[in-house]
């Protein structure tokens, strides 16, 4: 039932952190992973370290925010024999600032990495998987969807957009065979949230705060995103999963 041999996985923005760590858990439940980022000498590093781990790996380096870019890349994938069957829409970025000075191009950077690419890169291969009759969608968004903190509005804002999409994306695609789901991560000590590990009053705060009373692990993600991406949640469709420790069950 969680056996994804012979399915092919694109993870957006796997070159390193949250990204990397589920195409790693695809790949050891046996699928053929799809790396995808800007900075090719990282998915190349990135790929290496997969394959010495005995997994089979593609490259397509691209940039989820250029719709055509986007288009044209997952076309060539597939009709160059990589149908995609799985896809994570994980790329993403994070801007922190006082929301009375946030530039008004920053706030359209941070929408354009966090929420227009998840719309471009589910449309282009959402078309393909339509066509097969079948195909999982993760979308990566954050348990700040649900709860904000100081100077990451824009951010907050992002992610609750993407939840929502998940559900659009439900309502529209569910009938032609696919199931739509999000991951919720809570704080796990990734790259763009390095300032906030580094910060011992941050790193007091959070493990108070957290149930669990630590950060996440990589490897805690790695059974709800093989979860999501195989035939045991067929019928689980516009759902979020958090993965977070206890995070949004408390107060």
């Amino acid at each position: 039932m969680f056996d994804l041999s012979g399915r092919t996985a694109l993870v957006t923005g796997s070159g390193q952190g949250i990204g990397l760590a589920i195409a790693t858990a695809l790949a050891k439940a046996g699928a053929q992973v799809v790396l995808n980022g800007r900075a090719e000498a990282r998915l190349e590093a990135a790929a290496a370290t997969l394959r010495g781990h005995g997994a089979d790996v593609v490259l397509s380096a691209f940039d989820v925010t250029d719709a055509d870019a986007v288009k044209a890349a997952i076309d060539h994938l597939e009709s160059h024999g990589t149908a995609i069957d799985i896809l994570v829409n994980n790329a993403g970025i994070q801007r922190r600032r006082p929301l009375e000075d946030f530039p008004v191009e920053t706030w359209h950077e941070v929408m354009r990495a966090n929420l227009d690419s998840v719309f471009y890169v589910s449309q282009a291969v959402a078309r393909h998987m339509i066509e097969r009759g079948h195909g999982k969608i993760i979308n990566i968004a954050s348990v700040n969807a649900l709860l904000a903190r100081q100077t990451i509005a824009p951010y907050t804002a992002s992610k609750g957009a993407v939840l929502n999409l998940t559900k659009g994306m439900c309502a529209d695609w569910a009938k032609h065979g696919l199931q739509i789901n999000a991951i919720g991560p809570g704080y796990y000590a990734t790259p763009l949230n390095k300032a906030l590990y580094e910060d011992p009053v941050f790193d007091d705060w959070l493990r108070k705060r957290t149930p669990a009373r630590r950060w996440g692990k990589m490897e805690d993600l790695h059974g709800a995103a093989v979860f999501l991406a195989s035939s045991a949640s067929d019928f689980v469709n516009g759902q979020i999963l958090y993965v977070d420790g206890g995070l949004t069950a408390t107060v």
